[in-house]
């Protein structure tokens, strides 16, 4: 968790005071997708040191289970929920039980995606397909599932605002060879959210897009071993961000007063052209 941060102390318009960091969120639910490692447990650790109540989805229920079990050691209420986001049925059973035993939604951080790069000519289909099926549709399932529930909560919630995140990246703004349909994704990812945001953002549920790029996580570790061997001088050339960046960034999106939406983030490592 980063210490110190802008969240520590900030100035609301309500109060004209200072709040803490584990008043902002208070009374609030969060809804986590591939929280089982990266920028996704980075993130829903923030969210609980803030306040919130947060659910963790992922595949790996061990994972999840001991993360589950390092943010209950500091006072705040988890979830874990076993799944997988490509399947229809397991994303909405995710919204609907994070709404049945925490009480609500005011938060759904959309974070499982997969990376899968290399040449569009002789790629394995199979990488296309699980490619669209969790960076797209999973990602849209989540969010269709979510919507009623974010919606009541920006009605009735303790902020009476609510937030919808999708995690996207760089790659969702330019293109390049070599990841024709990780940018597909990406892009699509981007402009579904921006369309989202309008038809949304009058009923105060807003919707937030983060484009991280180079991170050291387990993204690239997916990749078939002779695109591991490309990509690991790039990765090497630089100094990349942490999960813990981004997740500040997605923080910050979520805890701004109800008149503040952050649209969109477009986070780069420095040393990244």
């Amino acid at each position: 968790m980063t210490q110190n941060s802008f969240f520590d102390q900030t100035l609301t318009p309500e109060a004209g005071k200072a709040r803490t960091v584990t008043e902002r969120l208070a009374g609030t639910v969060a809804l986590v997708t591939g929280a089982s490692s990266g920028i996704g447990a980075a993130t829903a650790v923030m969210l609980a040191a803030h306040g919130a109540a947060v659910a963790l989805a992922a595949r790996r229920k061990d994972r999840l289970e001991a993360l589950a079990a390092s943010i209950r050691e500091q006072g705040s209420t988890v979830l874990v929920l076993e799944s997988d986001v490509t399947d229809e049925k397991q994303a909405m059973e995710a919204v609907e039980r994070t709404v049945a035993e925490l009480g609500r939604l005011d938060t759904l951080i959309n974070n499982a995606g997969v990376m899968l790069l290399g040449p569009a000519v002789g790629a394995p289909l199979s990488e296309w397909q699980r490619m669209v099926e969790l960076n797209v549709l999973g990602l849209l399932y989540c969010a269709h599932a979510a919507l009623p529930h974010l919606l009541r909560a920006a009605e009735e919630g303790p902020r009476r605002v609510a937030d919808l995140v999708n995690i996207s990246s760089v790659a969702g703004r330019v293109a390049a060879k070599g990841r024709a349909v990780y940018n597909l994704t990406k892009h699509g990812v981007g402009a579904f959210s921006e369309s989202l945001r309008q038809e949304v953002t009058k009923r105060h549920v807003r919707v937030s897009l983060v484009e991280p790029g180079a991170v050291s996580t387990e993204l690239a570790d997916h990749n078939r071993p002779e695109i591991l061997d490309t990509l690991r001088p790039l990765i090497a050339s630089m100094q990349p961000m942490q999960a813990e960046d981004i997740a500040d960034a997605i923080t910050y999106i979520v805890t701004r007063p109800r008149h503040i939406a952050v649209n969109e983030i477009l986070i780069r490592p420095t040393e990244q052209e």
